[in-house]
């Protein structure tokens, strides 16, 4: 990065070549469309190379500062364009052992339908926990909260989840 702040255009293709595939996961995730994907990627990577001096290095690990810009590229977007796809969901849910294949196709599509009713915040705590692996401390520094308000955030989302998701749990015996 420090060669990036001085506008090194070789250290930036190296940089880009070791984030890219993970930033296009998460924005993949984030919108559930590839050519808003693309866009955001492109965007995010053009916010690194202008804004590259305001990285801190030694506070802010770099990937929770990218996965930051990434974020707001997404929160752009959607509110520029209201009518965003639902996000994909699947890697969320548990094994799903011998459900048959339609039942797999409609609690996929109920999760993607479900999260993508989530608000925005609760959203994002669940994408980078649960789909980009990040850890609770990471995601809290990507969002700009403690670890404690990403852990509400992230109960928060999956009681929610869990609530919509009633048709497809199991049937408990009293």
């Amino acid at each position: 990065m420090a060669r990036v702040v001085e506008k090194d255009r070789a250290a930036f293709s190296i940089l880009l070549n070791r984030h890219l595939s993970s930033i296009h996961a998460f924005i993949y995730r984030m919108t559930r469309n590839e050519a808003d994907t693309d866009d955001m990627a492109q965007e995010t990577f053009l916010r690194v190379w202008k804004n590259a001096r305001t990285w801190r290095s030694g506070e802010v690990k770099f990937t929770t500062w990218i996965h930051r810009i990434a974020r707001n590229a997404c929160i752009d977007a959607f509110r520029k364009k209201r009518d965003t796809e639902s996000i994909d969901l699947e890697a969320l849910s548990d094994p799903m052992g011998d459900i048959d294949r339609q039942a797999q196709t409609e609690l996929a599509n109920a999760l993607t339908d479900a999260l993508g009713e989530l608000p925005e915040r609760q959203r994002t705590a669940i994408v980078l926990c649960h789909h980009q692996g990040f850890s609770n401390k990471e995601a809290a520094d990507t969002l700009g909260v403690t670890v404690d308000a990403l852990e509400s955030l992230l109960a928060r989302a999956r009681r929610t989840l869990r609530r919509s998701l009633t048709e497809f749990q199991p049937a408990t015996t009293s």
